[in-house]
């Protein structure tokens, strides 16, 4: 006697009713990064170079140490920008992805209609923006600027209101 194995039609993730990705500003684009270190080596190459004619030669090493510590610095940067934050508010969860920089993702998933937007400010022009749920805050969005975060809170309160007024609470 065979098996007859059923086969359900796939239902498709339902489509987010908000989705942002929030990221750290970045100045410096790759082409840009390769001209100033373009540019930062030639000058050093020269500097160096100069003293080594002085008689000076230790230096022109310290010149290219220079180089390495820059470089150095802006792959920190750059691997710090990889960093980002991801809500998404789909169904009846509003979910939190962050991913660090190391690439390791850390995921909260809090039932929408009970989350609350809260952003604080600390100072004259210091905010902090956070997820308020049953007694618990979740931080997020700590490299944007506090335009940014003033911007986002408004949308991201304005989904959830939209969401809380289309559903009945939950029981």
């Amino acid at each position: 006697m065979s098996e007859t194995v059923l086969h359900t039609p796939h239902t498709p993730e339902p489509r987010p009713e908000f989705d942002a990705v929030l990221t750290a500003n970045r100045s410096l684009g790759p082409r840009g990064f390769i001209i100033l270190m373009g540019l930062i080596s030639l000058v050093s190459f020269a500097a160096g170079l100069y003293f080594t004619v002085l008689g000076a030669w230790p230096v022109f090493g310290f010149f290219g140490l220079d180089v390495l510590l820059i470089y150095g610095a802006f792959k920190l940067n750059y691997r710090a920008a990889r960093q980002h934050e991801r809500v998404t508010l789909t169904g009846t969860e509003l979910v939190v992805s962050e991913t660090l920089a190391s690439g390791r993702v850390r995921t909260a998933r809090l039932p929408a209609y009970w989350v609350r937007v809260g952003l604080e400010e600390l100072s004259q022009e210091r905010t902090r923006l956070v997820l308020r749920i049953y007694g618990k805050e979740y931080p997020l969005g700590r490299h944007l600027t506090d335009d940014e975060k003033r911007s986002f809170a408004d949308a991201l309160s304005d989904a959830l209101a939209a969401f809380r007024k289309s559903r009945p609470a939950p029981a």
